[in-house]
């Protein structure tokens, strides 16, 4: 779908009061379910995946079922913040480093005024810190949940932890947190509107541990 298509989802969704999860899959999503049989219920199971990676539009168009959109994580948080301040709803921010939460909350409310930030916690997926992290969440009471934990952690664990939650949005966004408080540069706009963002990410990994070491220390995606 579009941007304005996830938007009016999450309208939907966040009237609707009961947990929706939303993943935003890129070619290694769909490369990893293919040896994770949890991962891969997951992301069938979910309420609404979305395009966040050029090679799915690539593989959609070329088996005759084209995409309208990519659909990133990285825009699609600052675009839904925005469209929360507007409704009224409230965000949780769960994951990434220490601190990188926060500074995207003040980001994203700088940004958008009244914008409603229920609550930020760097946390992690581990299952000792489940328990604590739920209470925080609930007790907050937000509209949408963004987890950056990393994929496919981030997915597993909003599926796991669900119903005690009880959001009516959860959506994993991987290292969009990074890319707002800036962290992490995102590439140009130029390389971008060529589709090859993906690109700009393996060149900022120097030496032997190539892409992979990068990506899994901070957002684990690619």
């Amino acid at each position: 779908m579009t941007y304005e298509g996830l938007l009016a989802a999450i309208g939907e969704f966040v009237a609707q009061g009961t947990p929706h999860q939303i993943a935003t899959l890129n070619p290694e999503f769909v490369m990893a379910a293919q040896s994770n049989a949890a991962f891969r219920d997951v992301l069938e199971q979910a309420d609404l995946c979305v395009a966040d990676g050029v090679g799915l539009l690539w593989a959609a168009r070329r088996q005759g079922h084209p995409l309208p959109a990519r659909v990133t994580g990285s825009d699609g948080v600052p675009l839904i913040a925005e469209r929360a301040a507007q409704a009224g709803w409230g965000l949780y921010l769960l994951g990434a480093a220490p601190g990188v939460a926060e500074r995207t909350a003040r980001v994203l409310a700088e940004r958008y005024p009244g914008l409603r930030i229920t609550g930020t916690y760097a946390g992690s997926p581990a299952e000792q810190d489940a328990e604590q992290i739920v209470a925080l969440v609930r007790d907050a009471s937000p509209d949408i949940l963004f987890v950056a934990f990393g994929a496919p952690q981030q997915d597993l664990w909003i599926a796991r932890y669900s119903e005690a939650l009880s959001v009516p949005v959860m959506m994993g966004v991987g290292g969009a947190f990074d890319h707002i408080a800036g962290v992490r540069r995102r590439a140009p706009s130029w390389l971008q509107r060529l589709n090859l963002e993906w690109l700009f990410g393996c060149s900022l990994s120097p030496g032997a541990g190539g892409a992979n070491s990068r990506c899994q220390s901070s957002c684990g995606q690619c």
